[in-house]
């Protein structure tokens, strides 16, 4: 079954529309039928032409849109497909009639030299929202062909995003045709479905991924965070045979604070934490401040005699990670840094009772009534205050718990 506005994308290349933007809830939909759309009008426009498919990633536009595709029955027996894992470069026939679909990531603003030079008949961008200016506008230029056209899909933002005031308020100028969708636009999803996708998301993240609006982040950012979230004693069972972690935020000026973490079937508990601040609230010096041996020391304590699997710190503490590798009890792991990705997940994990609080971790229990979205910032930020026992926290839910959750649908 396909809905009303799935069908307008199937209809957008019979259009005068030079562009698709399509935006909305997340699971509502937009891009299994995109990519089918866009993958039938190439073959019938063109022949022997390349294309773009745009994630924020490589790995994201090939597990998103690649991969789903290639196991449809209708594209197995409507084409001949080849997808070349390595060149990244999906081949298309039928017939006589052959075209490549190449794969590219816009991850960050040197992402644009990795399109540049390509000669395109038209692009897909899924995830826009996430990708620099720079790498979309250069996607863009890359399509010189006659008869070229835009494809692009995003989840919701910030309002003042680049693309929702360049593209989404100034469509008619680009002779774009816009498509809203909500969750309900999606046929497939059963209300059960539907009903946890909206038990994941509180605040912003409601909003803009079930709601599908363009709204500013505003207020605390666990703005949801209970007692429920917490707990008083760790499980025996947990204690005996779970996997222990560190997770670290290594400041130097700022403060240090390392949460131990206990990891038993598929939920996390911080068991206990290390918070060094050397600062008055006027930010003069009241302790004096710790060397990198001196943290390292307190994390040995923390860590007692327990099998540490991996301690995680910030990517950018190069000389506290060369001082753990130094003494050679502890393996590192970079923290995945990734701001507003970490928060989405993180809340989805407490949300769904996946990661949990001793209550006698005071510091970081108190940050979550102070961790506040920065309203005064052009696009999504938080004040970076009240945050050192948050960032930790985070880097330990986007780093061990994304791939402990990978694939369950949190």
């Amino acid at each position: 079954m396909i809905s009303a506005k799935q069908k307008k994308i199937l209809a957008f290349p019979y259009s005068p529309y030079d562009a698709l933007i399509c935006d909305g809830a997340v699971r509502s939909g937009k891009t299994s039928i995109e990519v089918v759309a866009f993958i039938d009008w190439a073959m019938r426009e063109f022949s022997s032409q390349r294309f773009g498919i745009c994630g924020k990633t490589v790995g994201s536009a090939t597990e998103n849109m690649v991969i789903p595709y290639i196991s449809m029955h209708y594209a197995k027996k409507r084409y001949t497909l080849h997808w070349r894992r390595s060149q990244k470069i999906l081949e298309v026939r039928r017939g006589p009639i052959v075209n490549y679909f190449e794969v590219f990531g816009g991850r960050d603003e040197s992402s644009y030299a990795l399109i540049q030079g390509r000669t395109l008949a038209g692009v897909l961008l899924d995830e826009v929202v996430l990708m620099p200016e720079s790498f979309v506008n250069q996607a863009l230029a890359r399509c010189s062909v006659d008869g070229a056209r835009f494809w692009f899909s995003c989840n919701p933002g910030n309002p003042n995003h680049w693309f929702k005031k360049k593209w989404i308020d100034h469509r008619e100028e680009h002779n774009a045709l816009y498509l809203h969708f909500e969750m309900t636009d999606n046929p497939s999803l059963s209300g059960k479905t539907l009903a946890r996708y909206q038990s994941m998301y509180s605040g912003v993240f409601y909003d803009r991924y079930v709601r599908g609006m363009w709204c500013v982040a505003e207020g605390l950012v666990y703005d949801f965070f209970n007692d429920s979230m917490t707990i008083g004693e760790i499980p025996w069972q947990a204690l005996q045979r779970g996997k222990w972690y560190i997770s670290l935020d290594y400041g130097t000026v700022n403060p240090t604070a390392a949460g131990l973490w206990c990891l038993w079937k598929g939920t996390a508990y911080m068991a206990s934490e290390y918070y060094y601040d050397s600062r008055t609230e006027d930010g003069n010096s009241k302790n004096p401040r710790r060397t990198d041996e001196e943290h390292y020391e307190a994390i040995e304590k923390l860590a007692g005699g327990r099998k540490i699997e991996r301690v995680i710190v910030d990517p950018s503490a190069a000389s506290f990670k060369e001082s753990i590798r130094r003494h050679g009890r502890f393996s590192v792991w970079n923290a995945d840094n990734s701001v507003l990705d970490g928060i989405r997940l993180t809340a989805s994990l407490l949300k769904a009772g996946r990661v949990l609080i001793c209550r006698g971790c005071g510091g970081i229990l108190s940050e979550f009534g102070q961790y506040r979205w920065d309203t005064d910032a052009p696009e999504d930020a938080v004040i970076e205050e009240f945050d050192h026992g948050m960032d930790q926290l985070r880097y330990f839910c986007s780093t061990v718990m994304e791939r402990e959750v990978r694939g369950s649908g949190v």
